[in-house]
């Protein structure tokens, strides 16, 4: 995969880079601040992007917005962002093209190597990649909903899985389910989220959506 790096700390910018190069992959640039990043991405077009939110030069959101500018410019440009603390705001707004192709991580989880790769090659191939750690922390303060709570137990156990960008077969292995009764429950929980399969959207990613603007 050709892969923009985009982290203005240099030792994890540089250890990033040098993970994803062992493991067989090309980092095409690399980007400092917002701007730098929104360039990198405009020009070399990679397969994914892994970007930090906050950048200089205001170390607010300026990563994310270069991120949500390329993705206006490219659509379904993937990329993987990074996030010291968990801001459900952000995974909202990545995700509320509907496209996919998105990741939200914790950095922290960046050193879990295996977990950080499969991410990349999951948001490259068009999936979402939701740290679990992040989805943990959104489940564990989030209020009641309706739409959610009409759910069963075991449909809300898949939409989790669903949320971290697991596939039915990776969600039916750690359920110790069969991949055709994860079927089963994914449609189910879909008519009852109201998401319907137009042709156009992702209903994975809506799913997702939901789930996180309601937690």
């Amino acid at each position: 995969m050709r892969i923009v790096v985009a982290e203005d700390l240099y030792l994890l910018r540089d250890g990033m880079v040098r993970l994803i190069e062992a493991c067989g992959h090309q980092v095409v640039a690399t980007a400092a601040t917002g701007p730098e990043t929104l360039d990198a991405l405009l020009t070399w077009r990679p397969d994914v992007a892994v970007v930090d939110v906050r950048m200089p030069p205001t170390q607010t959101d300026e990563g994310l917005r270069a991120a949500l500018a390329a993705r206006s410019e490219l659509p379904g440009l993937p990329v993987l962002v990074l996030s010291q603390y968990v801001e459900q705001l952000y995974a909202r707004e990545l995700l509320a093209d509907g496209a996919g192709g998105i990741g939200y991580f914790l950095k922290e989880s960046v050193f879990d190597a295996d977990q950080f790769i499969d991410a990349l090659e999951r948001v490259a191939g068009g999936g979402t990649a939701m740290d679990p750690v992040v989805i943990a922390r959104l489940l564990a303060g989030g209020p009641p909903n309706r739409r959610l709570d009409r759910l069963t137990e075991r449909e809300h156990s898949v939409l989790g899985l669903m949320a971290e960008g697991l596939s039915n077969q990776a969600v039916g292995q750690r359920l110790f389910l069969s991949e055709s009764a994860i079927s089963k429950y994914t449609t189910s929980l879909f008519g009852k989220l109201g998401i319907t399969d137009d042709g156009n959207s992702n209903r994975r990613v809506l799913a997702v959506l939901t789930y996180l603007n309601n937690l």
